[in-house]
């Protein structure tokens, strides 16, 4: 039972630590015109710099992101 635990906890930091934002389909854009979400993108209502708070509209009501 120990050694299941440990292979699991091992398993489940090695997938944190690989996984990142996906960033499949976003089309060319000038940095900061895009907001990032964790599920999704869209594009920004009000440019700015990269990093920067923003947000999409989502189904369940505003989803925080940040400029990408």
């Amino acid at each position: 039972m120990r050694t299941l635990k440990a292979v699991l906890t091992s398993t489940a930091i090695a997938w944190a630590c690989l996984t990142r934002p996906a960033l499949a389909q976003v089309p060319p854009h000038v940095p900061g015109t895009i907001c990032f979400t964790p599920a999704f993108w869209c594009w920004a209502q009000w440019p700015g710099p990269p990093g920067a708070p923003c947000g999409c509209p989502g189904p369940y009501g505003y989803v925080p992101g940040w400029l990408g």
